[in-house]
């Protein structure tokens, strides 16, 4: 069994603004989000963690960690996908700075890359090397603690789901999501 939980929120998550490889801090919610997927994970034999680098991901598996008396491993392929020079923009920002961007990148979400950044092609490649890290294969219920992004490809991978199911997916803030064998 492997299971997979969103960091907690960020103040960048209030406020909007993609975050992709930097970092805002948990807000008092996010640290909340933390407990949550702690006390969700207990219910599992959970036998090893995984964390991003990034700092959200590893602030809420240090969280976990605590709570369930393991450490962490960090796998850098785990980290979200690279929003390149959109990193730090709202929606909005982007609109102004980059007209039509969104209908491009509609027409082919899974393909489509950020702009000196990933696609989600990109990510899935990570996510295929994430599931090959010896932290998931030489243990029985690992415990991912990644990103939105990244989680919709461990979804495809996982459930057998075409891009488009998996790109219509939601790993919401504290929540585990598990998968059987």
């Amino acid at each position: 069994m492997i299971l997979l939980a969103r960091h907690g929120q960020t103040e960048w998550n209030v406020s909007h603004r993609r975050q992709g490889r930097l970092d805002s801090p948990l807000t008092a919610q996010g640290i909340e989000h933390a407990h949550q997927v702690a006390r969700a994970a207990a219910a599992y034999p959970v036998d090893a963690i995984a964390s991003s680098p990034l700092g959200r991901a590893r602030r809420t598996a240090e969280i976990v960690s605590q709570a369930l008396g393991l450490g962490v491993v960090v796998i850098d392929d785990l980290a979200e996908i690279d929003h390149g020079s959109f990193t730090t923009l709202t929606t909005e920002e982007i609109d102004r700075l980059h007209p039509g961007w969104s209908v491009e990148r509609e027409a082919d979400l899974y393909h489509w890359r950020f702009p000196g950044g990933e696609s989600y092609e990109d990510a899935r490649e990570r996510a295929e090397r994430v599931l090959a890290h010896p932290v998931v294969t030489e243990h029985s219920c690992p415990l991912l603690v990644g990103h939105q992004m990244i989680g919709r490809m461990f979804m495809a991978i996982l459930e057998r789901l075409t891009p488009d199911e998996a790109l219509a997916r939601n790993l919401p803030h504290g929540t585990v999501v598990a998968f059987p064998d």
